[in-house]
């Protein structure tokens, strides 16, 4: 019985190395297997041509929003003005004031959301898996940064008029 248990596992062992007919697989070397790991893998993608479609988006939101930015100055430079002049808290001036920081707030709106427009067009393209090159990337980032020095200025300008009122 002692015996009879180990040749039965031995002959299972042995079945699972049973031909089924066909040749087995080949030990020769694979073509990938020829390739010397320690060979630097060159990045030709700085080569490849920027997508037009992609800049054209890219340079039309980019228009949009700075549009919109300058649309919002007027406002900026009234409510600027008009907390420059605002006399003491609960004056009809400084009310004044309040309300036209309110509307220069509100009136950088359509700039927000131009920005927002533009931040889905960049991740649109890479959830989509569509392809971005270095020169793509490039030209979103030098958009996005120009974008973002304009939001920054208009909104500590209107952070500085809000605390000068409080």
């Amino acid at each position: 019985m002692r015996l009879a248990l180990p040749a039965l596992l031995l002959a299972a062992a042995l079945a699972g190395c049973a031909s089924d007919g066909r040749s087995p697989p080949s030990l020769a070397p694979r073509a990938a297997e020829a390739i010397d790991p320690r060979l630097p893998i060159i990045d030709r993608s700085g080569e490849l041509p920027a997508d037009p479609a992609l800049l054209a988006q890219l340079q039309d939101a980019l228009a949009r929003a700075r549009a919109a930015a300058g649309r919002a100055e007027p406002a900026i430079a009234t409510a600027r003005s008009a907390v420059g002049s605002a006399g003491a808290r609960d004056s009809e001036s400084w009310i004044s004031a309040q309300q036209l920081v309110s509307v220069a707030v509100a009136a950088r709106e359509p700039f927000t959301t131009a920005l927002g427009d533009f931040d889905r067009l960049i991740s649109a393209r890479i959830v989509s898996g569509g392809r971005l090159v270095p020169r793509d990337i490039a030209a979103a980032r030098e958009a996005a940064a120009s974008l973002s020095e304009l939001d920054r200025r208009q909104g500590e300008e209107l952070s500085v008029l809000q605390a000068r009122l409080r």
